[in-house]
């Protein structure tokens, strides 16, 4: 008779959205060491997705590749609704996607603010909205969305990407008010320059004051970030809501 598995997350759902690559696909697969059975996400790139979930499988772990367009409302009922009806429960959001790019802001145009917003703020919003219900039955939620520097220190060329990512502030806290008494925490992770390759939509990272200088002298790892995650997630973080969790190297103090 086999023992019952010891992880923290064991029996536990997760899904991540953008979790082809970066701190997405950090943090998948951080979750899923801990024993969570992790839906990781994108919007197309079914390739990137499968081949995270291939690496979960292959350390032993539980996973689900899924396509969705996130800022499609029929869309994300039906990604939810498919992770419900196989596996019963939702345990773990990490909202993730984004998309972010770089313009002056007199050229920037209507359709690309709305974008923006539509992915980062929209997108979290309709994911969340979909996943609370399970997560308040089961008396157990985490909700972990992944905001912008940009939002707190200000940068140029960015304005449509710091916008987005400070609703994402209010969003955060008006959340753990209504949800914190039924075991559901919802908080935020902050990057700051965070290294390796960027996507093509991401730019060169956005002109920040100072320079963005980074007091522990280098640029952050995606498993910097997703480390934070992680501890969010396991059971011990019930105690930590409502909250803006800075992970930049002092490159901007609160």
């Amino acid at each position: 008779m086999s023992s019952p598995d010891p992880r923290p997350l064991a029996g536990r759902v997760a899904l991540v959205t953008g979790a082809s690559r970066r701190i997405g696909r950090e943090s998948a697969l951080l979750l899923a060491r801990e024993g969570a059975h992790v839906v990781v996400h994108a919007k197309s790139a079914r390739d990137e997705i499968e081949a995270v979930a291939a690496q979960i499988r292959a350390e032993g772990g539980r996973a689900t590749a899924k396509l969705a367009d996130i800022t499609v409302e029929a869309e994300v009922e039906g990604l939810v609704g498919d992770i419900l009806a196989q596996e019963g429960r939702l345990d773990i959001v990490v909202n993730n996607a984004a998309i972010r790019g770089e313009v002056p802001f007199e050229e920037l145009s209507l359709a690309a603010f709305r974008s923006v917003y539509a992915v980062c703020v929209e997108g979290a919003f309709l994911v969340t909205r979909a996943a609370v219900p399970a997560m308040v039955r089961n008396g157990f939620g985490r909700i972990i969305t992944i905001g912008g520097i940009s939002a707190h220190s200000g940068v140029s060329h960015r304005v449509h990407v710091a916008t987005a990512k400070a609703a994402l502030v209010g969003f955060t806290k008006a959340l753990a008010v209504e949800f914190g008494a039924q075991g559901v925490t919802t908080n935020l992770v902050v990057p700051g320059r965070i290294g390796g390759t960027r996507s093509a939509t991401s730019g060169k990272g956005g002109a920040f004051p100072g320079g963005g200088h980074i007091l522990v002298g280098h640029e952050g790892a995606p498993r910097n970030v997703a480390e934070i995650v992680r501890t969010l997630a396991l059971p011990t973080g019930d105690f930590i809501t409502g909250q803006t969790l800075h992970v930049n190297g002092g490159m901007y103090l609160p």
